[in-house]
């Protein structure tokens, strides 16, 4: 599921093309081809050389797919790949986060501060913001030593933090249905199955979240994720709320 974090920000680049009726379906589209691609065949290659079972932890089953076919640099290479990997998935997450900061500060449920923008039209300060806690995030591995345990506990942290955005996303999606029946109607690009796949999709994330209360790493990031959102929700008991409220008397 790590993997797949970062999937919802085709709708944060939606409001930044210029053709959204038409880019937008053409990205969504091309979403399960990629994975099949990229993940489903890749595995299949792997699996048909070496038994599920019998791959190490320890060891990328790509690196020893190319050691079988006798390419001892497959390391080096796979190492460039995963760079090359690791610094996409970090500019697009810069990017979704500095427009998301930007967004909630121009709506007024983050500081104004982050709603600024450069002579160039780009939200600086939230792509300032968003890269001091990037190198927090790079001084976490001085804290847990352990490498795996580290990535183990980072990359468990983000899924359940996105667990929880894409049960929002499902559940404003029905919430839109009930509400908005005429928009939906005329919208040329529905979500296949509607509603009753929102609710799999939500039974699926529950799912997720029992699988990863089973093992020792990531229920520790399961116990301590409600805490981001007890400071989300007291944030906005003390912030949001009554900025809300003045806003109303005026």
């Amino acid at each position: 599921m790590f993997a797949f974090v970062g999937v919802e920000l085709l709708g944060t680049m939606a409001a930044e093309t210029k053709d959204p009726e038409k880019n937008l379906p053409k990205a969504v589209n091309a979403i399960p081809t990629r994975i099949i691609l990229f993940y489903v065949l890749s595995l299949l290659m792997i699996m048909s050389v070496t038994p599920w079972h019998l791959i190490p932890a320890d060891q990328s089953p790509f690196v020893s797919l190319f050691l079988y076919a006798g390419i001892p640099t497959s390391a080096i290479i796979m190492n460039l790949v995963v760079l090359s990997s690791v610094m996409s998935s970090m500019n697009s997450g810069v990017f979704s986060t500095s427009r998301m900061l930007f967004g909630l500060a121009r709506d007024g449920q983050a500081p104004q501060a982050l709603a600024r923008l450069s002579s160039r039209a780009v939200p600086a300060t939230g792509l300032f913001f968003s890269c001091a806690f990037i190198m927090l995030g790079a001084a976490f591995q001085y804290f847990v030593p352990n490498t795996m345990e580290a990535f183990t506990l980072a990359s468990s942290l983000c899924v359940i933090l996105f667990i929880s955005i894409w049960s929002i996303i499902m559940v404003c999606y029905i919430r839109y249905r009930k509400q908005q029946p005429q928009k939906h109607a005329a919208s040329t690009f529905k979500m296949p199955g509607g509603v009753w796949m929102s609710y799999v999709v939500l039974a699926f994330l529950l799912f997720a979240l029992i699988i990863l209360s089973l093992e020792p790493d990531t229920l520790k990031a399961l116990m301590i994720s409600p805490l981001w959102l007890i400071i989300l929700a007291v944030t906005y008991r003390l912030l949001y709320k009554p900025r809300m409220r003045q806003r109303g008397n005026h």
